[in-house]
């Protein structure tokens, strides 16, 4: 267990655990989330979420039709997780407080990870967590940050994200990330104004704008969401931003995945969508 790791799952609870209950996420977010995965994929299976945080994610897993979904996390957000679970769940479930990097199991039909490589010391090591925990001939699904798309966040949020992880969660929370938020609340709104005075197309110089995809997607929520998201932000002593080309020699080199199986979608012009299936036995 690196050290790097527990601290930054330290940090991700008290985001998690000075939440409301219930899910953070909309179903329309979850269902976004896990494309090109859908309801039937995880109808009557195994499911397992390596990085379950809150069980904002797992709690709609659990209304997919899953026969069973297994939620780990280092940090002591599973505590907020297995109340969450208890009012929420639609099947039946377990949230475990481990390492996922070291978590191993018999093996699940559906291993997703979403938001959590990223913050690892070694987001390789948590990508081969997730290809060991699948089944022979299951799926697998990830979500990370990628360097592409991400230029004003590396450049003008790290430096503050390397400041803030280093004060009380409340100071960051409250006196940092809601203030620090503000303005692109508004920036994301203007930008969803400006996309509907066009009847939703983007305009021609649309591509020029930072952030244009994600704030056309964030803009959709209320502030309370873009202050969770900034927290998210500045509160972890850990983030890294993941290159396509990195992404795809993990796809092509792992001996587990099946090669013919496999997907890389760049999500909100700054994000990657990965995964595929394991090879059957």
């Amino acid at each position: 267990m690196l050290a790097r790791d527990v601290d930054t799952a330290k940090a991700f609870a008290t985001s998690w655990n000075n939440l409301p209950g219930g899910s953070v996420y909309t179903h329309d977010q979850f269902s976004e989330w896990m494309k090109p995965l859908q309801k039937k994929d995880f109808e009557g299976k195994e499911v397992l979420e390596l990085g379950c945080g809150n069980a904002s994610l797992l709690v709609h897993s659990s209304r997919w039709g899953a026969k069973r979904v297994v939620g780990v996390d280092l940090g002591d957000s599973v505590l907020s997780a297995r109340q969450n679970m208890d009012e929420g769940a639609g099947c039946d479930w377990v949230v475990e407080q481990a390492d996922l990097v070291k978590f191993d199991s018999a093996g699940f039909d559906v291993v997703y990870c979403i938001g959590v490589l990223h913050h690892l010391k070694s987001p390789r090591a948590g990508f081969d967590a997730v290809l060991r925990n699948v089944r022979h001939g299951g799926a697998f699904h990830c979500w990370v940050y990628g360097w592409e798309g991400n230029a004003v966040i590396r450049f003008v949020v790290e430096p503050i994200r390397r400041l803030a992880c280093r004060l009380p969660w409340w100071v960051t929370k409250y006196l940092l990330a809601a203030p620090l938020v503000a303005p692109y609340y508004i920036y994301a709104k203007l930008i969803k104004l400006l996309a509907g005075q066009v009847d939703g197309a983007a305009p021609w110089f649309a591509k020029w704008l930072p952030l244009y995809e994600y704030s056309l997607w964030i803009s959709k929520r209320e502030f309370a969401f873009f202050h969770h998201v900034a927290f998210d932000q500045l509160v972890t002593p850990q983030t890294c931003y993941l290159r396509k080309s990195e992404l795809e020699l993990w796809l092509r080199e792992h001996p587990e995945v099946d090669p013919g199986s496999t997907y890389l979608i760049f999500r909100n012009g700054n994000s990657w969508k990965f995964g595929g299936r394991r090879k059957q036995a």
